[in-house]
């Protein structure tokens, strides 16, 4: 997981990110979050800092609605507390998705099939940047439909194929050789 978090941090470097919070927002968290011991669950990560506001250019957001307060929930450093808060759509996105999933008997989310998850979210922003991220919310909300109503978490494909749909019928193209072109 160690290997993952760093590659995030490289991207976010890189510039990859289509909603950045604001550094100084970002400093004072990492400062707060050095009180924790990492590893640290979403848990005690929320209980420390759920009323913490960071700013981004889609708003104000308070960590504990971008952090899922689950035990299973892990983050090796504050650093990867950083990564997933840097994305304030898709984190937020993916706390539905998870305390969700947490509610699931022997609930399983593996890491490849929760970055899949991350990068539909990261591909909708993308397309739907001007219409309040609908595509976010109509996909986060489908996928916990799936698990209330199915009793399962859905696959990546399923989720892109959702995601899709979304975009198609909602005039906006996509490609074949784009994430989600399936």
């Amino acid at each position: 997981m160690a290997d993952d978090t760093e590659r995030d941090a490289t991207e976010l470097e890189r510039g990859n990110e289509s909603e950045p919070v604001e550094v100084a927002d970002l400093a004072d968290v990492e400062a707060d979050l050095e009180s924790l011991e990492f590893p640290a669950t979403g848990t005690e990560v929320v209980d420390a800092l759920g009323d913490r506001e960071i700013e981004s250019v889609e708003g104000t957001y308070a960590v504990e609605e971008l952090i899922p307060k689950v035990d299973r929930e892990r983050f090796d450093s504050p650093g990867a507390v950083r990564v997933q808060i840097h994305r304030p759509t898709v984190a937020a996105a993916m706390k539905k998705v998870v305390e969700a999933n947490e509610t699931l008997p022997n609930a399983e989310f593996r890491w490849s099939q929760r970055k899949a998850f991350e990068k539909t979210f990261e591909a909708l922003k993308a397309i739907d940047a001007d219409d309040d991220d609908e595509g976010i919310q109509v996909v986060s909300d489908w996928i916990v439909e799936q698990i209330t109503e199915k009793e399962k978490l859905p696959g990546s494909r399923g989720v892109r194929r959702r995601a899709a749909k979304f975009c198609r019928s909602n005039g906006y193209q996509v490609r074949n050789d784009e994430w989600l072109g399936i």
